[in-house]
């Protein structure tokens, strides 16, 4: 939040369809858990969720609800909506349950809010300013009632930490029993940097117990663009260890995030016991024309299988004046996927509409259809992106057809070509009734599991999508045991 002006642009939200999608798609999950497993069942929400909401935290409580809050263009107030999908969000009602002050601590900034249910009450961390001074600290609100959005909130105060400077971004988790509060600060030792993340366990909610210590400073280059940043912190646990994302350097398309990653039994106090990723994890992208993404929260699917990240960017990457006086951060929301050795992958900012989903195997379950070019399959993994495609619903061809577009390179679609080659085509080149065809499939039960799906060219009957050993693509009638393997997919 040293990036300020932190705010979200517009989305269409088309809810409706998602359910449909879900419904006729989806048929019946994978019901691996994401905490314990590399795969989880496939999301789908339409992005952008909030226009001009930055610095995004979603909260999924026991109670069935999901609480939303942001940061707001005008820097003015709290604000909370509630609903009980997170594609409902988009066009819940807000709620405004704090308003800046005339004077003193609150009359200026009011920065990045975050809604957390602790002992049975509600607290939101906040970081208020003061008018006309540049003086920003983390603040603590309280509340007792059931729903947040018309309980009564008792300022709690400043958090007061070891040091009075420039301090915001503050989050809290619970680790063996322990609960630390993390936040973003100016480190008085450390001139020429404008804040770095520290930690320490909490006495309660708005009090930190002993002495904070830094476990990241602004020190790689990627960090100190525009600004010397290390702020927005959030933490996802799975595996046994400790993920906390963060945001760095300006608001601008150089905003990016981080990763550090402890040990869930370390001592968290101790630097040494966080490690730092020493390239970010999620960056601009040319591509799918996001721009900016940081400042993250985690929450889970509504069936509690998948875990999601909320954040902001811009969907452009020129800015006319000062960024920090752009509004037009937004929302959005895509799904944090495991690797095979137990961290999170972020993939890239998806584009635009609906969330993609990836095509996992059915005879092979690391095995996913990637985007490639030529005639052969890369060697090595591929990134995450080059596995995830967009649900194109109705095909290029309509008529209750879908087509798969890549996410890594929008406007490029899976097509067959004569006999049972398979390749990616540029939408521009598909501009006949014919070549739309040929990019277009018409959904299945699975055909060896009827949990997933298969995928039957919608121009030749009987011919359907495989994904053969070693990650080739083709089209082909089926009918062994294998063959109607490679012919079904489960979406993750």
């Amino acid at each position: 939040m040293w990036s300020f002006w932190k705010q979200k642009s517009p989305a269409t939200c088309v809810a409706s369809v998602i359910a449909f999608w879900l419904c006729l798609f989806l048929a019946a999950p994978v019901t691996a858990q994401a905490s314990s497993s590399t795969s989880s069942p496939a999301v789908s929400y339409v992005n952008t969720l909030a226009n001009q909401r930055a610095d995004p935290h979603i909260f999924k409580h026991t109670d069935g609800w999901y609480y939303f809050t942001a940061t707001v263009p005008a820097f003015d107030r709290i604000i909370l909506r509630r609903a009980q999908s997170i594609q409902a969000l988009s066009d819940a009602a807000e709620t405004t349950i704090w308003r800046r002050k005339s004077s003193g601590v609150g009359s200026g900034q009011v920065w990045a809010p975050e809604i957390h249910f602790i002992d049975n009450k509600w607290y939101i961390y906040v970081a208020l300013g003061v008018a006309n001074e540049w003086r920003i600290r983390a603040f603590v609100l309280e509340a007792s009632g059931a729903n947040p959005l018309t309980s009564a909130w008792v300022e709690k105060g400043i958090i007061k930490t070891n040091w009075d400077t420039f301090s915001l971004d503050a989050t809290t988790f619970t680790v063996n029993s322990t609960r630390y509060l993390v936040w973003a600060q100016q480190d008085p030792s450390r001139s020429g940097e404008n804040s770095s993340l520290f930690i320490a366990p909490l006495q309660n909610p708005w009090t930190i117990r002993g002495t904070a210590v830094a476990i990241s400073h602004p020190d790689l280059a990627w960090e100190r663009i525009g600004y010397k940043v290390n702020e927005g912190a959030s933490v996802i646990q799975r595996n046994g260890r400790i993920f906390m994302t963060y945001s760095a350097s300006a608001t601008d398309h150089n905003y990016c995030m981080g990763l550090l990653t402890a040990s869930a039994t370390a001592n968290l106090m101790n630097p040494a016991s966080w490690t730092k990723s020493r390239t970010p994890i999620f960056v601009s992208n040319t591509n799918t024309n996001q721009w900016g993404p940081g400042h993250n929260s985690f929450t889970l699917s509504e069936d509690g299988k998948s875990d999601l990240m909320v954040y902001h960017d811009r969907g452009y990457k020129d800015i006319n004046g000062d960024p920090l006086n752009d509004p037009n951060r937004r929302t959005r929301v895509q799904k944090v996927y495991w690797k095979a050795d137990g961290a999170p992958d972020f993939g890239i900012p998806v584009p635009d509409g609906n969330t993609p989903v990836r095509l996992r195997s059915a005879a092979s379950s690391g095995l996913y259809v990637r985007y490639y070019t030529g005639n052969s399959v890369p060697s090595g993994a591929p990134a995450l992106s080059d596995t995830q495609f967009r649900i194109v619903n109705p095909g290029l061809s309509g008529n209750g057809t879908i087509s798969m577009e890549s996410t890594s390179n929008p406007g490029v679609y899976l097509r067959r070509l004569n006999g049972n080659q398979v390749q990616f085509e540029p939408g521009r080149n598909l501009n006949t009734a014919a070549s739309k065809a040929s990019a277009s499939f018409n959904r299945r039960p699975g055909l060896a599991d009827g949990s997933g799906v298969s995928l039957e060219m919608s121009d030749v009957g009987g011919q359907y999508l495989r994904l053969q050993a070693g990650g080739v693509v083709t089209v082909s009638a089926v009918s062994s045991i294998a063959e109607q393997e490679q012919a079904t997919f489960h979406l993750d």
